[in-house]
């Protein structure tokens, strides 16, 4: 039986929305560095051949470096000219390209120390040595690939945005719901007016009553988590600008924002994609919220010295 393939009309479809993402996020320094990065954002895109290819490279990717064409063709179930539809897809000329881009980011990995027991299944009996020094070579792995897809300029315009609003509300859903809180919290703190909704209807009643100049900030690491898409979408229809964190730059969420805040998971055993990307979007609004203060400096500073003296007497007493 013939494998399925990537049709001439869907293939068109990938490429083109590659070239859309690299003029989306001029300005990141690394996302020539990010092949593995690439295929993991294009992977949910892909289907039967093509996806196969893409899963290959990503479950090994140093043996994918090392292998002939028709040695990853067969390791995926697939034929040469796969690989090589795959590689167009991913935005390379041919099969010695990709190899030495994956070459490359594996050695990087490799002398940065992210590489340490990546991929591998955490097993019942490791010992937490072990689970500490995956988990945190997963986390610092995910930490750079998010710097490589992070457009500083939307950072920009989302902080401007947010520092001008007369109204701010967050949406987000179970671990993205938690995510948002600390952001409100962080917000609340140096004087903006922001909410953070996990009630589907008082988070809808909100969204009806935003205006043109008022924020609403969507957080999904899928990008299509029903009741985030609908809240965002009632604050756009009402003239809010809006934002969204994502790590899928072509999902409903981020096809809905005026402002597409991206970031990049790598998944461990007991923590797959949405609660691995915890720490990344903490990151990116963790920026983001700077990003706010320095642009409100004065008033920023004055509420924080403010709400730090109101909370000071609920601080246990010092020995004297």
């Amino acid at each position: 039986m013939a494998e399925p393939e990537m049709d001439g009309t869907a293939m068109a479809a990938v490429a083109p929305s590659l070239v859309r993402d690299k003029a989306s996020l001029n300005g990141s320094p690394h996302l020539a560095d990010g092949v593995l990065l690439r295929v993991r954002t294009l992977l949910p895109e892909f289907t039967g051949a093509l996806q196969r290819v893409a899963e290959q490279v990503l479950t090994d990717p140093a043996a994918a470096s090392r292998a002939t064409i028709v040695e990853l063709a067969e390791r995926s179930g697939t034929s040469p000219a796969t690989v090589t539809r795959f590689c167009r897809a991913v935005g390379f000329d041919g099969y010695a390209d990709l190899r030495l881009g994956i070459a490359a980011e594996t050695g990087r990995a490799r002398s940065a120390g992210w590489t340490v027991d990546i991929g591998r299944e955490i097993q019942p009996n490791d010992p937490l040595e072990r689970v500490l020094g995956q988990i945190m070579a997963a986390d610092t792995r995910a930490m750079h690939d998010t710097a490589s897809l992070l457009d500083l300029s939307e950072v920009a315009r989302a902080a401007v945005a947010i520092a001008a609003a007369a109204r701010v509300n967050i949406f987000g859903a179970s671990g993205s719901a938690l995510v948002g809180e600390e952001m409100q919290f962080s917000l609340h703190r140096i004087g903006i007016p922001v909410w953070a909704w996990t009630d589907v209807h008082n988070g809808l009643a909100s969204a009806a009553l935003s205006r043109p100049g008022d924020v609403a900030l969507g957080i999904s690491h899928s990008g299509e988590t029903g009741e985030t898409i609908e809240l965002l979408a009632e604050a756009n229809s009402r003239g809010a600008t809006t934002i969204a964190l994502t790590s899928f730059p072509r999902s409903p969420l981020a096809e809905l924002a005026d402002i597409v805040l991206l970031t990049a998971t790598q998944a461990t055993t007991f923590r797959p994609d949405a609660l691995s990307a915890r720490h990344p979007q903490l990151v990116v609004l963790d920026l983001l919220y700077v990003a706010v203060a320095q642009r409100t400096h004065e008033r920023s500073h004055a509420a924080f010295q403010r709400t730090a003296q109101a909370v000071h007497g609920h601080k246990a007493a010092k020995d004297s």
